[in-house]
């Protein structure tokens, strides 16, 4: 399965992200920011795809969440391209019959087995980059 994502700049350093059934998102790393930064995306993704899995384990075990949150907190390398070099997760829950151990099960089934933004983040990826001069833009 293909994902897309379109990405426009909108001056400075902000762009707009949009899936193709027209869902936004706004990126920016200018000094005034409307928007997450692009690594700060990248934690979100990351805490939101776990987020998804804990919920529906922990509802499928019988013991439903009533509250929940992700802090997530990653670690920058100083070098460049200031990769992240380590990442914390803390899922912060309660409900009926949750305990430490059951959403410890549900926590490292979904970084190990569901998630596919941490599958994608312990893995070596190909990124290929495609250059095309846009038809009617004139050239820097």
């Amino acid at each position: 399965m293909k994902k897309t994502m379109h990405v426009t700049w909108l001056g400075e350093q902000r762009y707009v992200a949009q899936n193709e059934t027209g869902q936004q998102l706004i990126i920016d790393n200018s000094e005034l920011k409307l928007g997450v930064g692009p690594m700060e995306s990248l934690l979100a993704a990351l805490a939101t795809c776990t987020a998804y899995d804990v919920v529906e384990v922990m509802k499928k075990r019988k013991t439903p969440l009533s509250h929940y949150r992700i802090e997530v907190e990653g670690e920058r390398a100083e070098e460049h391209p200031r990769r992240y070099t380590t990442i914390t997760v803390r899922h912060i829950a309660a409900g009926a019959g949750v305990t430490p151990e059951s959403l410890g099960k549900a926590a490292h089934l979904s970084h190990e087995k569901y998630c596919s933004v941490a599958a994608t983040l312990n893995s070596e990826i190909v990124v290929e980059a495609v250059l095309e001069e846009q038809a009617g833009v004139a050239s820097v």
